[in-house]
């Protein structure tokens, strides 16, 4: 992408181009009431990321271990939060900024009423992100083998997990390419 995808301008109408980045957009949708703890973890290019997104200082998981890919990101986050002070995490990709308040909202009420160990949206027939993993799946996530990451987890919840369908396709568009930024500048 020719830099950090975390500090790549966010495609909106209502921002100055170049102004917001897909993280700043991220973090600014993670502050629904019911998120008491925000961590940003950062691997690759951490001080690029940090000179050009505005973090607080106690959101910041700095991941030694970021080339063995996502889920040690996650595990990283779950390490880092408060012994047993979370209901469960909700993990926003950087690569999947086109993610609403409302997905946010919508997923968050979900799993509230269901207490399920996974909630995640869907579009169509296509599953997406963010994805909320309850507390009670932290030691499988803790376990999980890195070679197919949090996937494990959420193939072993094949039954119990709850899909939100939205009409939202950005939960399942990972902008991991320039073609694909292409598209939404």
């Amino acid at each position: 992408m020719g830099s950090p995808k975390a500090t790549l301008p966010y495609p909106t109408q209502e921002a100055t181009p170049g102004k917001v980045t897909f993280l700043d957009h991220l973090v600014s949708i993670a502050t629904h009431p019911k998120i008491g703890c925000v961590r940003v973890v950062l691997g690759a290019n951490a001080d690029k990321i940090r000179h050009r997104v505005r973090l607080k200082d106690d959101w910041i998981v700095f991941n030694p271990e970021w080339k063995l890919g996502q889920l040690s990101s996650i595990q990283a986050a779950i390490r880092s939060l408060p012994s047993g002070s979370t209901d469960g995490i909700m993990v926003f990709l950087v690569d999947h900024p086109l993610i609403t308040e409302r997905v946010v909202s919508d997923l968050i009420e979900k799993f509230y009423a269901t207490r399920a160990p996974i909630v995640l949206p869907t579009y169509g027939d296509m599953r997406g992100h963010p994805v909320i993993f309850s507390a009670a799946v932290y030691g499988e996530l803790l376990a999980a083998p890195h070679a197919t990451g949090a996937r494990a987890v959420v193939w072993a919840h094949q039954h119990d997990l709850i899909e939100v369908p939205t009409t939202e396709e950005g939960v399942a568009l990972n902008l991991n390419d320039p073609e694909s930024m292409r598209h939404f500048t």
